[in-house]
C-alpha cells in the first residue's frame, strides 16, 4: 500500500483524504518512509521534521472528522525549495553564512500551501550541490545531476518522497530538473506568482525572470496548485491580479503550434530531436496546427543573459549592498537594457500568430556531474521574456534517462501551456517510475 501512496498524484491523495478512504497520517508516514528510504542515496531533502509533519497530518485528520475541510491540499504532503522560506525549518539557501537561520515568516506561497491545507515535510536542497549539503543525485542515475536550482525539489519528487513540491526558476531552474528527472513542472507567467520570501532577494525591477512555480508528476497536480499560490500578496509590486484561465476549458484544437530542435550551442542529439518532434506530432493529431519555425533573435539569449549576470545585485530588500565590485559602466547598463527590449519586442512580435511553441527542455538528457549538466539555451529565451512555460516527460534516452520537452505559451495563458502539457502527457506517458535508481 505505501508503494501505491508514494507515487499517486497529489490529486489522487486530495480527493482519497476528503473521500475518507486514507487519512492524512497514514498518506505523510507513507512518503516519510519513502524519504527514509531514498534520501541517503539522493540527498535531496536538507530540512526535515518528521514529528512536525506527522503533527499536522494528525490534525488534519481531526479537522476532517468535523467536516473542518482547509482547502484543496487538506492533509496533502509538500515539500519546499529551500530558497524558500519556512517559518519552522532551517532557510539556508545553500550559504555557509545562513546555517541555523530560521526565517520568522513563511513566504507568501508557503503560507497560501499551509492554508490550503498543505503538509509540509522539509526544505530540498538548491543548485545541484553547495557548500552546506553538497550533490543532489538524478533518482534516475545516481552520479548524473538533476541540474538547475531546484534540483533536490525534482529528485525526491521523482523518487516518490512527496508528491508536489515549491521550486523557482530564473533560467531554467525548474524546467531543467523536471527534464533531467522526468517530472512535471512549470515556469508561471513572471508576476502571477508573488516572490515574497524567496532568498536570494528578487524583485522584478532588478530581475524579470525569476518566478515561483509548482513542480509534481502530473500536470494535473501542477494546475491544482498554481492557482492556490498565485495573485497578489500587497507586499511584492509586481504581481499583476491576472485570472488564471482554467485549464480543462482550453480548446487544443485549433491552437498554432511552432516548434524548433536547433538553438543550442551544440545540436541536440537524435533521441531530443526526435521526441520534440513526437510530441509536435501528437498536437498534430490532437487538432492543433503545427509548423516548424523558430523565433527570431535566440542567438541573443545567453549574450543578454551573461550580461545581467554581470551587473551587481543587493541581498537585502531595504538597503542597497552591492557586495562585490563590478566594472560596468552605466552606459553598459543601459545598452543591456536597451537589447533586452528590443528582444522582447522581437519575440511578442512572433507570438502574434502563434499560441504555442514546443523545444527540447535542454540539449542533452541528465549528464554526470562533471558534465556540463546545463545545457539551458532552450529555457533562457523564455525567461528573458517571462512566458509561461511548463515541461513534461515525452520520451526517454538509449540509457534510460528522460526527455522533457519545454511548453511555452503567450504571456499570461499559463492554462494553454498546461493543456498542451497535459496532451502530451497523455500522448507520450509523462513520468515513469521505471528505471529509478532508488
Amino acid at each position: 500500500m505505501h508503494n501505491e501512496l508514494v507515487f499517486a498524484s497529489a490529486t489522487e491523495l486530495a480527493r482519497w483524504i476528503r473521500r475518507r478512504d486514507l487519512s492524512s497520517l497514514e498518506v505523510v508516514g507513507a512518503c516519510l518512509d519513502r524519504i527514509a528510504a531514498v534520501n541517503p542515496a539522493l540527498n535531496a531533502v536538507v530540512q526535515l521534521d518528521a514529528e512536525a509533519a506527522l503533527a499536522r497530518a494528525q490534525a488534519a485528520d481531526a479537522a476532517a472528522a468535523r467536516g473542518d475541510w482547509w482547502g484543496p491540499l487538506h492533509g496533502v504532503p509538500c515539500t519546499v525549495k529551500d530558497w524558500i522560506e519556512t517559518n519552522d525549518l532551517v532557510c539556508t539557501a545553500g550559504y555557509a553564512r545562513r546555517i541555523g537561520y530560521v526565517p520568522p515568516h513563511d513566504a507568501t506561497v508557503v503560507a497560501r500551501m499551509r492554508a490550503a491545507g498543505a503538509v509540509v515535510l522539509g526544505k530540498t536542497n538548491a543548485v545541484s550541490g553547495n557548500e552546506v549539503y553538497g550533490l543532489t543525485q538524478n533518482p534516475y542515475h545516481l552520479g548524473h545531476s538533476p541540474a538547475g536550482s531546484s534540483s533536490g525539489e525534482a529528485a525526491i519528487i521523482a523518487a516518490g518522497g512527496s508528491p508536489v513540491g515549491l521550486g523557482s526558476d530564473s533560467g531554467g531552474s525548474i524546467r531543467q530538473p523536471a527534464h533531467n528527472c522526468g517530472i512535471a513542472g512549470i515556469k508561471p507567467t513572471t508576476g502571477r506568482v508573488p516572490l515574497t520570501g524567496h532568498y536570494p532577494r528578487i524583485n522584478v525591477m532588478n530581475d524579470p525572470r525569476t518566478v515561483i512555480g509548482p513542480m509534481a508528476r502530473t500536470v494535473e497536480d501542477l494546475a491544482l496548485v498554481l492557482p492556490i499560490i498565485q495573485g497578489m500578496d500587497w507586499r511584492d509590486a509586481s504581481v499583476v491580479p491576472m485570472p488564471l484561465g482554467d485549464w480543462r476549458a482550453v480548446d487544443v484544437a485549433g491552437l498554432r503550434v511552432a516548434f524548433y530542435t536547433d538553438a543550442a550551442e551544440g545540436a541536440p542529439p537524435d533521441a531530443v530531436v526526435g521526441t520534440v518532434r513526437a510530441a509536435a506530432q501528437a498536437l498534430a493529431a490532437a487538432g492543433c496546427t503545427v509548423a516548424e519555425k523558430a523565433p527570431p533573435m535566440l542567438k541573443y539569449s545567453y549574450p543578454i543573459t551573461r550580461d545581467y549576470w554581470n551587473r551587481p545585485e543587493p541581498e537585502s530588500w531595504e538597503v542597497w549592498d552591492a557586495g562585490e565590485e563590478t566594472t560596468l559602466t552605466s552606459l553598459a547598463v543601459e545598452q543591456h537594457l536597451f537589447l533586452w527590449d528590443r528582444f522582447r519586442r522581437a519575440l511578442i512580435a512572433f507570438m502574434e500568430t502563434v499560441d504555442v511553441i514546443l523545444t527540447p527542455a535542454a540539449q542533452l538528457p541528465a549528464r554526470p556531474h562533471d558534465d556540463n549538466p546545463g545545457h539551458i539555451a532552450y529555457t533562457l529565451t523564455y525567461s528573458l521574456v517571462g512566458y509561461p512555460a511548463a515541461v513534461v516527460r515525452c520520451g526517454t534516452a538509449a540509457d534510460g534517462m528522460p526527455i522533457g520537452v519545454q511548453v511555452v505559451a503567450r504571456p499570461w495563458r499559463d492554462d494553454v501551456a498546461l493543456a498542451a502539457a497535459g496532451v502530451l502527457e497523455r500522448a507520450l506517458g509523462g513520468w515513469q517510475r521505471a528505471g529509478l535508481a532508488v
